[in-house]
């Protein structure tokens, strides 16, 4: 396996909508390695073809992992997708924000309303169909990949302009808003 190079706004890779993949052949599977090791390494709970710099539509995630009482992590409670031209075929209803980096978009933290549970049509890493229904961060992650497949970032779906921040920003409204007794969900990132 090989750690690939992630690409950065503003390649143009990043805005193209991809093509669907046809081939399940061995190039596929060292690319899907590749990425999923690219992802761990960067590191990241998802990574979409674009990032890469493959325009096709395939994107790989990790969900994040439980966490016991003292909020360390449990080993072996991550769950890994490929998901190969997959498509979002139902959303709920109910919606909410949380905040999102991107891998592609190194140093910056944004708003973004999701939706909290969608279903998801795809292909695994051999072609075999498959289906998923994803709540809460495990859907907010689905979707920012999917997104990439579709030549969409994040930051075209901010909850409004001024909720984009360097990293360093919003450490610091975090820790003010924790001093304050408000709560603010972790980010994301991919």
């Amino acid at each position: 396996m090989a750690i690939l190079d992630i690409v950065k706004l503003p390649d143009p890779i990043l805005r193209q909508k991809t093509r669907p993949v046809t081939k399940f052949d061995d190039d596929l599977q060292k690319l899907i390695d590749d990425m999923i090791e690219t992802m761990r390494v960067a590191p990241g709970v998802g990574l979409a073809a674009p990032q890469v710099g493959k325009p096709i539509s395939l994107t790989v995630v990790e969900t994040l992992p439980d966490v016991d009482e003292d909020g360390n992590d449990i080993e072996g409670t991550r769950d890994l997708y490929v998901l190969v031209n997959p498509e979002i075929i139902w959303t709920s209803r109910d919606v909410a924000d949380g905040i999102e980096g991107c891998l592609s978009i190194p140093g910056y933290l944004g708003e973004v309303e999701r939706y909290e549970t969608i279903r998801v049509r795809a292909q695994d890493r051999y072609g075999r169909k498959v289906r998923y229904r994803v709540h809460d961060w495990d859907a907010r992650i689905f979707q920012h990949e999917i997104d990439h497949l579709n030549g969409a970032l994040y930051i075209d779906k901010l909850t409004a302009p001024e909720n984009f921040w360097t990293e360093e920003e919003f450490r610091a409204k975090f820790q003010r808003d924790d001093e304050e007794g408000e709560k603010v969900q972790t980010a994301v990132g991919d």
